[in-house]
């Protein structure tokens, strides 16, 4: 059986990332399913924490996170 790659957290880099006016500050990198846990700002407002794929961070964000 193979086993369970950990999360990453990625809270102590202070990694985020600007797209349409919104800031998203990255927390944790989960490698099992290839997914950030991220909080969104817009305006300088929380508007919750997200998950979203690891193929939409910018090139540069990946080879600092670098999955493999």
């Amino acid at each position: 059986m193979a086993k369970k790659k950990k999360a990453v957290e990625l809270t102590q880099k202070k990694l985020e990332f600007t797209e349409n006016d919104i800031t998203y500050k990255l927390i944790r990198f989960k490698p099992e399913n290839m997914t950030l846990d991220v909080i969104r700002y817009e305006n300088g407002e929380k508007l919750g924490e997200f998950n979203i794929p690891f193929a939409h961070l910018p090139k540069s964000l990946k080879k600092t996170i670098k999955p493999n």
